[in-house]
């Protein structure tokens, strides 16, 4: 089996995996689609006492949030991704088995995660992202173009998704407990990927730096393109970036992991 193939095997075993969780599935969906309520009545009462607040008017925040709804699982933003699975196995010992596979570490988690991320947008994102637009004035752009660049956008999120995950995964193999690690991911993927208010809310140097951050690239770039607020290229751009510098880094921090593979507690 050639390279690729294995990696879209492995990439189709993660959607199959996650697509038999129909119980966590359906919660999941009713969960998101009662935060995005909450979510929306307040920002409805917001943007009510101050309109195109961050250059969006009330039916983009509320589209915003819906999207937000959408993504949550999709980019593992408040976790649960294949991190856990892989701190635990880096923990157990049982890392050592994934790197005798004749594959690459960080490439099978990837496509693992990937194959996630695609389930969760279908059969986590879609309903409440359409229960908010049956429900609600919200902004949906008339033109393939613009619906085809978002998706692509969207892509390139995972991407950057997975990098910021896989560092900390990766963190296991020097900590005892990576409880406190992941907390920290989870706050600031909250806070910094615009899931609380869109980024482009925040003022002065405190919003110019996290629309600087990877967390951006989650929620806040690929809303703003179809929202019609952002520029494809250069977004693009942006999200490819760090997209590389994330997955290069931890390239580096995997090799040099795998080098002391020690078993913790053995």
């Amino acid at each position: 089996m050639g390279a690729g193939r294995l990696y879209a095997a492995v990439a189709a075993g993660g959607f199959r995996r996650y697509a038999t969780y129909r119980a966590a599935t359906a919660a999941g969906v009713f969960t998101n689609t009662a935060f995005g309520l909450i979510l929306v009545y307040t920002y409805r009462a917001l943007w009510d006492e101050k309109p195109h607040l961050g250059g969006y008017d009330q039916t983009q925040a509320v589209t915003y949030v819906w999207l937000g709804q959408a993504f949550l699982s999709t980019l593992a933003i408040g976790g649960g991704g294949v991190e856990d699975e892989l701190m635990e196995r880096i923990r157990t010992g049982d890392v050592a088995i994934d790197l005798y596979r004749p594959a690459d570490l960080q490439l099978w988690w990837l496509a693992a995660d990937l194959g996630r991320a695609f389930f969760q947008l279908l059969g986590r994102g879609l309903v409440p992202f359409a229960f908010g637009a049956l429900c609600f004035p919200v902004y949906l752009p008339s033109d393939a173009g613009t619906w085809a660049a978002f998706l692509a956008a969207v892509v390139l999120a995972m991407l950057v998704g997975f990098g910021i995950r896989y560092l900390v995964a990766l963190s296991a193999f020097w900590l005892l407990d990576g409880t406190g690690v992941v907390q920290m991911m989870w706050l600031a993927g909250y806070f910094c990927s615009g899931m609380l208010l869109p980024l482009n809310v925040f003022p002065g140097t405190l919003g110019e730096v996290v629309r600087a951050l990877p967390w951006s690239s989650l929620l806040q770039a690929p809303a703003d393109i179809l929202l019609g607020q952002g520029d494809p290229l250069p977004t693009y751009l942006f999200q490819g970036a760090w997209a590389v510098v994330l997955l290069g880094t931890g390239r580096l921090v995997q090799s040099a992991a795998t080098r002391r593979v020690v078993v913790q507690g053995g």
